[in-house]
């Protein structure tokens, strides 16, 4: 299969190096993005092709993963469906409902495949955690997702770049619906830094998710109580901790008891995101993550970000 990466941020670099890693699978056509220097940079820099217009890159390949800013998603995905380009997408889907939407539906009639990059869903730590609440009586869940302050998130909405991912995550372990939505932060320059959600589902779960550019450092955790357990989850450390009570024998009092499971780092999910990208394509099938997916996370997103926004420019009036 011939691959083309468009947009060559951090991103793109690492769709960039995980397609190399799989020459079994695929094969890099090459590279475009708007900046040129950075597209000549990365070429040089892994020993392939850059392409000077995204139309020659399309005439290429097979498929390309987007991972252009947000804004121009929907102008991006509208030129691979012309060409005929299956594409992996990276989050958010695109930037407004509509073109989402839009974007899905002449996917759909093109017979294109749209698939959208929610990485997270692909890491073992977060499949093994979703398998276990299978058979547990949620209660509640925490998400934590905070950084420290740099250059690269001047001017970037928390909520659509952090917070996106446990949104996501929660979707995929509750596989339901929210009845009540609630969300508050900090706002500087008219874009969200600090985001606070609080959501509850049609089944009553509730679920508290943190996301910050203001943390003095690195944070990514979920902490899951259930009737009968405590999970606690470290994404960065690649850990999950495991507790619950036992009666032993002849005693009426409980004994704490803690499982710790550390889970293999060398496993990458960007590789078995773009597998399972290839493979949806190889064999016609379904992606992990389709449009529709996409589509409701970003409404999610969307709403978070609109309600912080306007709940300061209320109360500052």
């Amino acid at each position: 299969m011939k691959i083309g990466v468009i947009g060559i941020g951090k991103m793109g670099e690492n769709h960039v190096r995980t397609y190399l890693s799989l020459p079994n699978h695929c094969e890099l056509v090459g590279i475009y993005d708007i900046d040129e220097k950075r597209a000549n940079e990365i070429a040089k820099k892994y020993q392939i092709k850059p392409f000077h217009s995204l139309d020659n890159l399309l005439r290429s390949v097979d498929a390309v993963s987007i991972a252009v800013p947000t804004e121009f998603h929907y102008k991006v995905g509208l030129s691979c469906i012309k060409h005929n380009v299956h594409m992996l997408m990276e989050k958010p889907i695109t930037s407004t409902v509509d073109q989402a939407k839009d974007l899905i539906n002449r996917a759909k009639k093109a017979g294109i495949k749209l698939q959208i990059g929610h990485i997270e869903l692909f890491n073992p730590l977060i499949q093994f955690l979703k398998n276990k609440l299978q058979t547990e009586k949620i209660v509640e869940i925490v998400h934590y997702r905070m950084s420290p302050h740099d250059d690269r998130t001047k001017d970037i909405d928390v909520v659509k770049d952090l917070m996106i991912h446990d949104l996501y995550i929660l979707d995929e372990l509750l596989k339901d619906d929210y009845s009540d939505l609630y969300s508050l932060g900090k706002v500087i320059n008219g874009i969200p830094e600090h985001a606070v959600t609080m959501i509850k589902s049609l089944t009553g779960v509730t679920a508290q998710l943190t996301a910050s550019f203001k943390s003095i450092r690195k944070v990514r955790t979920i902490n899951v109580v259930t009737e009968d357990a405590f999970f606690e989850v470290d994404i960065l450390n690649n850990v999950m901790k495991i507790s619950r009570s036992i009666k032993e024998d002849n005693s009426d009092i409980p004994v704490p008891i803690i499982e710790t499971i550390q889970f293999d780092s060398s496993i990458k999910p960007l590789s078995l995101q773009v597998l399972d990208f290839m493979n949806c394509i190889n064999k016609d099938g379904k992606p992990k993550v389709t449009g529709e997916d996409g589509l409701k996370i970003l409404f999610l997103t969307n709403k978070i970000s609109e309600s912080i926004i306007h709940s300061i420019e209320n109360k500052d009036k």
